[in-house]
């Protein structure tokens, strides 16, 4: 079964904890689509190639930028146990505008009827890494609001975080809303991010007033992300450098 995409207008919001607070709140545009089909949608949305707004299987499911899409997600949900046919993906991500993107997090959904059976959260860096987490409960049990689900951090995100603790996923996916919340907790550091936005159907309307809105899609994401990080410098944040990658795909 198949659904048509739609449109978040979400807002997200950064909270850093401990010594130097600093946090900011931003509106952000999402998608959220069938990855497996080629579905028709509003003129201005296409999917692998050129338009207002798209989504391409090349920026998902796998290393950045060379990504292999929905059979990926489904290699990684197989390998860990979910083979059910009747689960369906979902692909929550910002698309590209006129060609341009860069996602700092997307999120595959896995869902059995209305039960949300696992996500794997895709997350991408402006140094050219890409790492992600699958998030499930034992025996893939349906994940719900009140759910929190915990994995060791393994991704150099930012230069003002180190690669230790955990990160603490909350998924809230109602029929008419999406909020989701990652906590990094290092000791007494750590950062609040969270995503939430009501779901409606995407429009052409919608599109272009999100592009006027928000203009140059990804351009505009980097831009922030390295506004926030001088910010974050002058407060006296300690810069450190990059470590390696880490080795596996997946966490």
């Amino acid at each position: 079964m198949t659904f048509a995409p739609e449109h978040i207008a979400g807002v997200t919001a950064h909270a850093r904890l401990g010594a130097i607070r600093h946090g900011f709140r931003y509106g952000v545009d999402y998608v959220l689509i069938d990855p497996e089909a080629m579905q028709t949608g509003p003129r201005l949305f296409s999917r692998n190639r050129f338009n207002l707004a798209s989504v391409h299987d090349r920026d998902h499911g796998g290393p950045l930028r060379a990504g292999r899409g929905a059979p990926w997600a489904r290699q990684v949900l197989a390998q860990r146990g979910l083979i059910a046919p009747q689960v369906r993906l979902g692909l929550l991500t910002q698309p590209r505008f006129l060609g341009h993107v860069f996602n700092p997090v997307s999120f595959w959904l896995a869902m059995e009827g209305d039960a949300l059976r696992a996500v794997i959260a895709e997350v991408s860096t402006p140094f050219g890494d890409r790492h992600s987490y699958l998030c499930h409960l034992p025996d893939f049990a349906p994940i719900t609001r009140g759910t929190q689900i915990s994995t060791p951090k393994s991704l150099h995100v930012s230069p003002f975080q180190q690669v230790a603790g955990t990160y603490e996923f909350t998924f809230d996916i109602r029929a008419d809303r999406i909020a989701i919340r990652i906590l990094h907790r290092n000791g007494a550091d750590g950062v609040v991010a969270t995503l939430s936005g009501a779901r409606s159907p995407m429009t052409n309307a919608r599109l272009v007033r999100a592009s006027l809105r928000r203009p140059m899609g990804g351009l505009r994401t980097l831009f922030l992300i390295y506004w926030q990080a001088l910010r974050l410098r002058l407060k006296g944040a300690k810069y450190r450098t990059r470590p390696a990658r880490p080795q596996n795909e997946v966490t």
